[in-house]
């Protein structure tokens, strides 16, 4: 751009650069300041702003680089002058002058703060030892994964939002985690009682320890002056050698302080509606702000709102912030926990309604007003309503409460589309984009998919949280204009998955090649596909191939190239590029001596084991050229493959049943087996779960499963739909008092109805909630036979028993199929340099430093690997 006359051009500077501070430069862009002004930013970390929402996705994997804010080019773009690690020092707000710790100083016609908070560390001895550690930066996370490589326990003082995640971060460590907690419940803040309570047991039930309602005395050290244990004030004594010290944030404030600024009693630089301080030419935003309202907020998404509004104030519009909405949903350790509003029902003459299920981990409370509004709520264990449930907040719900937090399948059906939202309702509290003007991108901006609107409105780039619903939204007004939505699959077909299928099946077609060049979108004939639907059709000629006259085995000619990474090569690949093995233990039963051979294989290619939570056993880090001697072994042992790597059956659980236990009344052991035997290898959607329990105690978890069989004195009684993962779901009751026979033939319907309407990577959950008439039309077809096709349902499944082939024993018997199981194409015999593994627990685990530098560099000399 041309350069600023400096004459005539004023100058900002921003000190601070975080979540916040990028967002005002944002929005002085987009506003066109960045063209008039000279903009300087003063950044205290080595790094431009980076998402702190999502900083412990560090240890999933994302680089530092993934987790930042700034689009490149965006300084560049616009003038900004960044200076990393290069902090603000002082204020002189008489001189408008602000000099960095490097030296530099710079006059300033405008300042704005944006120094957000800093861990808040308790006053306790030796908080500062070898071995102690915040948790704020991704220089915090890059020392306590250091440290933690020679750390076996850690201990997190705090159990609020940051605190879990630290939690989680450690578990994920491999240390053994304790979290301490002051208060009487984790994250005391967001949720109630009963909310704490479901939080506690799911996180208990996940092998770590929590302490609440004490707090910390002192740290222990060791001789050398390192972390060796910690004291509690209840008495008790964790022997620890890493503390996380995550109890809270206080305002960075210090500065303004130092400079003379009007700060709070008990902390944050106090602003006006505008923004402004006791200086007219500073503002503070963010964290370090004390709010009109006299509070300091914490969230991300009423830091953008004061950026915008300091932003607006600039250019003399008119602005304020008065006070944001505290609504949140995280994924903590794997558990989904939302609260919006009023949500600990502090308001006169409210009410609440309750559901809790301590089985599932899954606890709902929705505050009502006395006019039957909706004021607030807490979800933990299943926050998938939130997106629906926040905007209708101050809104009378146009269905009873109760119906609103029951399980599906436990009332009423309840489908809250968009309609039932306002226009004033805000759907994305991050950037407070109203229903209203996501409506209005789409009739006046013409956008007509959710990333133009994304772009148009901001909505949903924030969280994430409201993404579905704005996509609900966007598909919802476009067919109210008259615009026809395409439904289909992908971009190669126009039509949905359960029309190829029903395609494939009627015209017996064995080839996706046929099926693109014959009913794929004009422009997309005679390519090669795409990543959504190559995988999708091949599932599907896979699951029909006895029927259609295809071969059957999915690493045969075309179908091998058309499968996803996992099924290329008959294995899961984990996180460091090695790959895991899961023979299959029908119903859980196992001999001693196929245990010997699990333990003997293990031993020999030094395999992590563990035991799953399907009532089998999985054997990690094989390389991709050990998979066929390991199978080998398995094979000649008698075992098949578990389908852990496709969609398919995985197991069908089973408690031990009337051979064993006193309380069963059916032999649950028996037909567990029997159902994985009848279903193994069977080709779905997505992966189908089930469990077999004896008697109503329901030991196996039956009604958490895909499909789920729990003995009666009369029979078995079936349920179907259940899911026991991110979005728990209880199973829904099909039929019941049935005998082998009927449950079958019950089953056997079931899933080939399932699998030939549902959609692309659709559970039985979803596609039992989504299917029009749900569970009622599901019934009529599967056991009334109402659209008359039982039979041909029954006719599939027979096809598919007669016709099942265990996988690795048909790769197993031909050198062709066992050449593709090679790290390089080009040199098959040498093996994968960047598998590597450290020792741990007198097992392995990936070496997790060599795969950060995993890139390109250690396979510089290793040209043509194979696709993974």
């Amino acid at each position: 751009m041309p350069a600023k006359s400096a004459a005539a051009t004023p100058t900002i500077v921003v000190v601070g650069h975080g979540m916040v501070g990028q967002r005002f430069l944002e929005a002085l862009a987009e506003r066109g300041v960045t063209g008039r002004a000279r903009v300087v930013v003063l950044c205290e970390e080595p790094r431009a702003a980076y998402d702190r929402v999502q900083l412990t996705s560090y240890f999933s994997g994302r680089t530092p680089d993934d987790l930042s804010l700034v689009e490149e080019g965006f300084m560049d773009r616009h003038g900004i002058e960044l200076h990393l690690d290069d902090p603000a020092e002082s204020v002189d707000t008489d001189a408008r002058t602000v000099t960095s710790r490097a030296g530099v100083t710079i006059a300033y016609d405008t300042l704005v703060l944006a120094t957000g908070s800093y861990p808040f560390v308790p006053p306790v001895p030796n908080k500062d030892a070898e071995g102690c550690f915040v948790y704020r930066t991704i220089e915090d996370l890059l020392a306590i994964e250091e440290y933690a490589k020679t750390a076996t326990t850690g201990a997190v003082v705090g159990g609020g939002l940051l605190g879990l995640e630290a939690a989680g971060a450690l578990k994920g460590l491999g240390l053994t985690t304790h979290i301490v907690e002051f208060a009487p419940r984790l994250m005391p803040v967001q949720v109630d009682e009963g909310g704490g309570a479901a939080l506690l047991r799911t996180i208990e039930n996940m092998g770590l320890s929590v302490h609440t309602g004490t707090g910390t005395q002192e740290i222990a050290v060791d001789e050398t002056g390192a972390v060796c244990g910690m004291a509690l004030s209840d008495g008790s004594v964790l022997e620890t050698d890493l503390v996380v010290f995550s109890a809270g944030v206080r305002p960075r404030d210090q500065l303004a302080r130092d400079a003379g600024l009007a700060v709070g009693e008990r902390g944050g630089i106090v602003v006006d509606e505008q923004c402004r301080t006791s200086d007219p030419s500073v503002f503070a935003i963010g964290e370090c702000a004390l709010a009109s309202d006299g509070r300091v907020y914490g969230l991300v998404a009423p830091g953008y709102e004061m950026a915008e509004t300091a932003a607006a104030a600039l250019e003399g519009d008119v602005k304020a912030f008065t006070g944001a909405d505290m609504s949140t949903k995280l994924k903590l350790l794997g558990v989904d926990v939302a609260s919006f509003g009023d949500a600990h029902g502090t308001a006169e003459g409210c009410l609440d309604v309750v559901y809790a299920d301590s089985r599932t981990g899954v606890y709902k409370k929705l505050v009502i007003g006395s006019e039957g509004e909706l004021l607030g709520g807490v979800l933990v264990g299943d926050a998938d309503s939130y997106g629906m449930l926040r905007p209708l907040t101050g809104c009378v719900p146009p269905v009873s409460p109760e119906q609103l937090v029951l399980p599906a399948g436990a009332g009423a059906p309840v489908a809250l589309g968009p309609s039932a939202l306002p226009d004033e309702a805000v759907v994305c509290s991050c950037h407070n984009v109203t229903k209203g003007v996501i409506r209005g991108a789409v009739t006046e901006h013409s956008c007509t998919t959710v990333p133009e609107v994304k772009k148009c409105t901001k909505a949903g780039t924030g969280c994430g949280s409201c993404v579905k619903v704005l996509g609900q939204l966007v598909n919802a007004e476009l067919e109210a204009s008259g615009v026809e939505v395409d439904k289909g699959l992908c971009g190669c077909f126009g039509q949905t998955r359960q029309e190829l299928y029903e395609i494939v099946r009627a015209l017996r077609i064995t080839s996706y090649e046929q099926l693109l060049d014959a009913h794929g979108r004009e422009e997309a004939r005679g390519g090669n596909g795409c990543e959504v639907c190559k995988p999708t059709v091949g599932s599907i000629i896979a699951s029909l191939a006895p029927t259609i006259g295809a071969d059957g085995y999915v690493l045969e000619g075309e179908q091998a190239a058309l499968q996803d990474t996992n099924d290329h090569f008959l294995a899961n690949m984990q996180k460091n590029g090695s790959y895991s093995i899961v023979p299959r233990i029908p119903g859980g039963e196992i001999t001693p001596e196929k245990l010997i051979v699990i333990g003997e294989v293990a031993r020999d290619f030094n395999l992590y084991t563990k035991i799953t939570g399907g009532q089998r056993i999985d054997l990690f880090g094989a390389r991709v050229d050990q998979l066929p001697q390991i199978w080998t072994r398995l094979v000649d042992a008698g075992f098949e493959s578990g389908h852990a790597y496709g969609k398919a059956l995985r197991t069908v659980k089973s408690c031990v049943g009337q051979t064993w236990c006193r309380y069963g009344v059916q032999d649950s052991v028996r037909m567990a087996i029997d159902l994985e035997l009848r279903y193994r290898g069977l080709r779905s959607p997505h992966k189908l779960k089930s469990a077999v329990s004896g008697c109503q105690r329901e030991c196996a978890e039956a009604q958490s499963k895909d499909f789920g069989v729990i003995a009666t004195a009369n029979g078995w009684n079936l349920y179907v739909g259940g899911n026991g993962g991110a979005t728990p779901r209880h199973a829904d009751l099909l039929a019941q008092d049935l005998s082998d026979a009927e449950l079958i033939r019950l089953i056997d319907r079931f899933l080939m109805f399932y699998i030939r309407t549902a959609d692309r990577l659709e559970r039985t959950s979803t596609w039992l909630e989504r299917i029009e008439g749900g569970l009622d039309h599901v019934r009529d077809v599967v056991v009334h036979d109402s659209l008359g096709i039982c039979g041909e349902l029954e006719a599939l499944m027979a096809d598919h028993v007669a016709g099942y082939r265990d996988e690795w024993s048909e790769t197993l018997g031909d050198p062709e199929r066992l050449s593709r199981f090679v790290s390089f194409v080009n040199a098959p015999e040498v093996p994968d340099p960047t598998v590597k593994f450290v020792p741990e627990r007198d097992q392995v685990k990936p070496d997790l430093p060599l795969l950060s530098i995993r890139p390109l560099h250690a396979l510089e000399s290793l040209e043509g690997t194979a696709a993974r």
